[in-house]
């Protein structure tokens, strides 16, 4: 493959895949981030911030450290799951997050985001 078409089909596929995270992530969340942050929520602007750029960065290092494009798909979907996790995990240890960033909580929201971002540049030093 020329290495034109690699680059292309790495960038079309990585804008489908956050597009797919997305649609996920915001999907798994009791609250609609889009209207809270059209309502100026600064703390639901940061977590998504965070989980999506989070995801990002392991999308980034997949593409960097895969061999095929079927390894870089497999790890962008595990990371997915990773992140997906992550934000479980975190509203299990401390259940108030979910309606702390519904009422516009920016520190709460700023720690799901630094969290769901951590977890993410672990995420895909673990692919190098």
């Amino acid at each position: 493959m020329l290495p034109v078409y690699a680059y292309l089909l790495h960038l079309l596929s990585g804008c489908v895949l956050i597009a797919v995270f997305f649609a996920i992530y915001t999907w798994i969340t009791p609250f609609d981030e889009i209207a809270l942050i059209r309502e100026g929520n600064m703390a639901a602007a940061l977590s998504l911030a965070g989980a999506v750029v989070g995801f990002c960065l392991t999308l980034a290092s997949s593409i960097l450290h895969s061999d095929g494009y079927e390894m870089f798909l497999l790890w962008s979907v595990g990371a997915m799951v990773v992140q997906s996790g992550g934000y479980a995990a975190i509203t299990r240890i401390l259940p108030q997050m979910n309606g702390a960033i519904e009422h516009n909580n920016a520190a709460m929201g700023a720690l799901m985001g630094t969290a769901s971002l951590a977890l993410g540049i672990i995420n895909a030093a673990c692919l190098s």
